[in-house]
């Protein structure tokens, strides 16, 4: 009698030509995949921005109502350095002062921002330039890759 050897239960049987799929078949399945991938993906993003914008517009509201509140603290602090140089000076001398001070800061921050705007314009981006410059690195790579492929 010759004993065979005894195989696991559990073992699967070795895959046959019928029961493998084709390579039309396993690129379909890689392709949807892929597009699973992808969607599953964008969906991510999708949420990511909601939130995003979610927690962005309640922090735009906090910043606004700062901004408000901290503009009335400065008209009660300009009021107080008004009333000081009152103390040595006229009221409309005191106003005239803080005024005066205000227009020259006003007008250093104004020229300082439009020095800044200019300087701006010289970084303006050019995607259509950048682009045209990848295309053409593609397409010289590609036609130096056919004509090293057909001299071999």
């Amino acid at each position: 009698m010759s004993q065979q050897p005894h195989q696991p239960p559990s073992a699967p049987p070795p895959p046959t030509s019928a029961a493998s799929p084709t390579l039309i078949e396993l690129i379909n399945r890689i392709s949807d995949n892929i597009t699973g991938l992808v969607h599953g993906e964008i969906d991510l993003a999708k949420a990511k921005g909601r939130r995003m914008v979610t927690t962005m517009g309640m922090g735009g509201a906090l910043l606004a109502v700062g901004g408000v509140v901290a503009l009335y603290g400065l008209g009660f602090l300009l009021s107080t350095f008004v009333e000081l140089i009152a103390l040595a000076l006229p009221l409309w001398a005191a106003k005239l002062i803080v005024a005066v001070v205000l227009l020259i800061v006003a007008g250093v921050a104004a020229w300082l921002g439009a020095k800044r705007l200019q300087a701006a314009k010289a970084d303006v981006p050019d995607p259509k330039g950048a682009l045209s410059r990848d295309i053409d690195t593609v397409k010289t790579a590609a036609s130096t890759g056919f004509e090293k492929g057909s001299q071999q």
